[in-house]
């Protein structure tokens, strides 16, 4: 059974970054008919909501493509924001979605940027408890250790519907305003199902090691 289980978290994982690397590599060598660069695709759809003042800049890496609420600043990866491509534009569009999002304060958004705190010191201190509570055989501290993990998996479950609503933003925004042709749908469809399998492979390995963790805290229990 453990050995199902760590096979489980080590392959999900792995073949979710798999999936969205070669997925994303592909359609960023296929250029978009329009011509209009990751940078031009997020400014249009921005200006198109009014959102003036969001500010569209570069940033090193790949796939390092963000937004940020707190600067209101829609980062984009080099190639994604000079170049033309239908990875690029899938990838801006989903971007500009958050802001969208922030824009009209939508719940599950809001909700995460709350938790965003939390998550944080929650997901670095739990694993001390937790292995203080498996190697001292103390219940208490382990319960401690999964209610602060428990944090931060409610943080990756609430991640999934932000994701997916900005993806479905993203693919109104770049039909409706007439940003790729119609045969270009399905593969900017690609792009961003296989980045969401990363959020999904996440929340779900998350969940898992919690529902581990809290059969381990039973067991103990029952021992005691």
């Amino acid at each position: 059974m453990y050995i199902v289980y760590f096979l489980i978290i080590l392959i999900v994982p792995i073949y979710a970054q798999f999936k969205v690397k070669s997925t994303y590599r592909k359609f960023s060598q296929v250029s978009a008919s329009k011509g209009m660069t990751g940078a031009q695709v997020a400014r249009m759809i921005l200006d198109h909501h009014g959102l003036f003042d969001v500010r569209v800049v570069p940033t090193q890496g790949v796939l390092s493509d963000h937004y940020n609420p707190a600067t209101k600043t829609v980062a984009l990866s080099e190639s994604n924001f000079y170049e033309s491509s239908i990875a690029g534009t899938a990838v801006a569009a989903h971007e500009v979605g958050h802001a969208i999002q922030h824009k009209e304060a939508y719940s599950f958004l809001t909700l995460r940027s709350k938790l965003v705190p939390v998550a944080n010191i929650s997901s670095n201190a739990s694993w001390i408890f937790v292995m203080i509570g498996i190697f001292a055989s103390s219940s208490g501290m382990l319960l401690l250790g999964i209610v602060l993990l428990a944090a931060g998996v409610l943080f990756q479950i609430v991640t999934l519907p932000v994701e997916f609503d900005a993806s479905k933003r993203a693919m109104n925004e770049v039909v409706s305003l007439g940003i790729i042709s119609n045969n270009e749908e399905r593969s900017a469809k690609k792009v961003l199902s296989a980045a969401a399998m990363t959020y999904v492979a996440a929340a779900a390995v998350a969940v898992l090691e919690l529902l581990r963790l809290i059969l381990i805290y039973t067991n103990m229990r029952s021992d005691d």
